[in-house]
């Protein structure tokens, strides 16, 4: 009887499956998808051995001002003087353990996604020669804001067509020592921040890259064009190139200024993760976050997508974006890189127990200080004792 029993329930559970799987199908063909996802050809992975081998080394990390802040991307110190810029669209400062909010660049009601747009979201921060600071925000633009008086002073406005195309994800940015130019990142022509994670599947490259903002001229200039989700950028010490991280495509590409051929070139391919906030380290080299992981050996999604459009809409028919970042593991991790691009250090937390969602690392006096897009926290990592 078991024989009869086991197909009867085969025939039954195949019947079920049909008859669930034919209609989905069909509902699946007939939904919108939000997306129109490229195919991408990353290589394999790299290796997690050497220098990149895991660990368990920002596990160290301390978390500091917990649930009085609400993603706090980008970190800058003046003096000993802490900057960020949160979710709910503030400009905070911290001094003396004290949080207070010097400035918001949108308005309220803030919260939800879809309050983004005009809340504002500060994402990039730096601070100017004469101590004033630098913010890019993803949604109204690049805005110069005194720290004492928190007055700002708008720059560049998402509002401004720049070669006739408006600003649609203003990211991060990097200022010459002498003040006089800003380079920054738009990162898509098409969505904003709120839809970043439809950026990073959809693959497209539509990302203005990089552009410079003349403090006496005013003027912008488009300087490189067909990134895919050009993110964080940094200025080398020298100052004789720029940085910029290619996010889709885990990888840095370097602009020289000058050069015949537009001057973009790699500086580093292939890496471990996707590049977030990119900053100088003090030993000349670079401190870069990772907003995912790209395990191996192990399972990476965003590998395994990469030419699967198809299995990219479905995902997309079916699922909100939020849903969908439930599935992205919860490792953390930040490389440490030489001047040539190396990788000299990793230090990485397996399941992001202490430190969740690195978007930057800052280095000050000492230690790493660990900014997040969506933790309740800044980490702080003692670099003498990893």
């Amino acid at each position: 009887g078991s024989t009869y029993s086991s197909k009867v329930f085969r025939v039954t559970f195949l019947t079920l499956a049909v008859s669930v799987a034919v209609p989905l199908l069909g509902v699946t063909v007939l939904l919108d998808c939000p997306i129109d996802p490229q195919p991408i050809s990353l290589k394999e992975p790299p290796l997690l051995t050497g220098v990149l081998e895991p660990n368990t080394k920002l596990r160290k990390a301390e978390r500091l001002w917990e649930n009085q802040l609400v993603g706090p991307e980008s970190i800058v110190n003046i003096g000993d003087v802490l900057f960020t810029g949160t979710a709910d669209g503030k400009i905070i400062k911290i001094e003396d353990g004290e949080i207070q909010t010097i400035a918001r660049i949108g308005h309220g009601p803030c919260g939800g996604r879809e309050d983004e747009p005009t809340c504002g979201r500060p994402l990039g921060m730096r601070v100017g020669p004469n101590n004033t600071l630098f913010v890019a925000d993803a949604y109204y633009g690049l805005y110069e804001v005194d720290p004492d008086t928190g007055e700002t002073k708008m720059l560049v406005s998402t509002k401004t067509p720049i070669e006739g195309q408006k600003l649609s994800f203003v990211n991060d940015l990097t200022v010459t020592r002498d003040g006089r130019k800003i380079y920054f990142t738009d990162s898509s022509s098409k969505w904003q921040r709120q839809d970043y994670l439809f950026l990073v599947m959809e693959g497209t490259d539509d990302g203005r890259h990089l552009l410079e903002y003349d403090t006496v001229t005013k003027e912008v200039k488009v300087l490189m064009v067909g990134l895919r989700f050009p993110n964080g950028v940094q200025l080398s010490p020298a100052e004789d190139f720029v940085l910029v991280q290619e996010t889709t495509m885990a990888r840095i590409r370097y602009y020289v200024s000058g050069l015949m051929k537009g001057g973009a070139d790699m500086f580093v391919e292939n890496m471990p993760g996707l590049p977030d906030n990119i900053r100088l380290s003090s030993s000349g080299g670079y401190w870069v976050a990772m907003a995912a992981v790209r395990p191996n050996p192990g399972f990476s999604l965003l590998d395994f997508l990469s030419e699967k459009t198809w299995i990219k809409r479905m995902i997309f028919k079916l699922l909100s974006q939020e849903t969908v970042t439930k599935f992205v593991p919860k490792y953390s991790l930040v490389v440490e890189l030489s001047e040539t691009g190396s990788y000299k250090r990793s230090f990485h937390d397996p399941n992001g127990v202490t430190v969740a969602y690195v978007s930057e690392a800052h280095e000050h006096n000492g230690h790493l200080y660990l900014g997040s897009f969506r933790s309740p926290y800044i980490g702080r990592l003692d670099l003498q004792h990893v």
